[in-house]
């Protein structure tokens, strides 16, 4: 799963590949650094209505509610969704269709269980900078009367190096597959088919303090080397 992630980097570094795709001005406005992103707190999209063709940048709420819901609580349990399922789940399968989007960050947590304790792990890209997980959004308005936004990180098999730390990874969409997915001419089907597991060299581990453990610590110390 990806249940933490950092996003440390400002709006205007964001690369050259989603720069073009983004609301510069959304994203900086309520943008601070973050080194330890939970969820059902407020992140970054880039996000597509397929319906109305129209491609915008937002702050959603980490875990999806459907529309459906009544109490927000779901979203706790809603924060990823396995590529390998979503279409046969109500909560996704229409998402999917669409309503797309990439969450940015620029390194995500996991925890291995090492002896009796479990040790985190920040992975990152090898490269360097930010990368988009593909994800799904929704719009409630049963749950508060207002409507709200909200998202989830969909997840896949993970790759042999980094499944030594974890077996899940969050879907990374790069190039092609970044545009295709944000596409609203892209079909269910066809979006599917672009959720794979990232490349071995993609991504590099850290293990890193246990500070990370606690969501409410937010600061440069979450990425202490163990």
């Amino acid at each position: 799963m990806c249940g933490r992630f950092t996003l440390k980097t400002p709006p205007d570094q964001w690369g050259q590949l989603l720069l073009p795709l983004l609301d510069i001005d959304v994203a900086k406005a309520n943008w601070m650094p973050r080194y330890n992103v939970a969820p059902t707190q407020n992140i970054v999209a880039i996000a597509v209505d397929c319906e109305s063709a129209e491609r915008f940048t937002d702050y959603f709420r980490w875990g999806l509610i459907p529309s459906w819901a009544e109490d927000l609580s779901i979203g706790n349990r809603m924060i990823n969704a396995r590529a390998e399922t979503i279409r046969e789940k109500r909560s996704f399968a229409g998402p999917l269709k669409s309503r797309r989007c990439v969450v940015i960050a620029d390194g995500y947590y996991e925890w291995k269980t090492e002896g009796k304790l479990k040790q985190p792990y920040w992975i990152h890209p090898t490269a360097g900078g930010v990368f988009a997980m593909a994800g799904l959004w929704e719009t409630n308005r049963r749950a508060t009367g207002q409507p709200l936004k909200s998202c989830t990180i969909i997840t896949t098999s993970a790759n042999e190096k980094l499944a030594e730390v974890h077996d899940r990874m969050p879907v990374v969409l790069v190039d092609e597959a970044l545009r295709s997915w944000l596409s609203p001419i892209f079909s269910m089907d066809e979006a599917h088919s672009l959720l794979e597991t990232a490349s071995q060299d993609f991504f590099q581990t850290q293990a890193v303090d246990r500070r990370v453990n606690n969501a409410r610590n937010d600061d440069e110390d979450c990425l202490r080397p163990a």
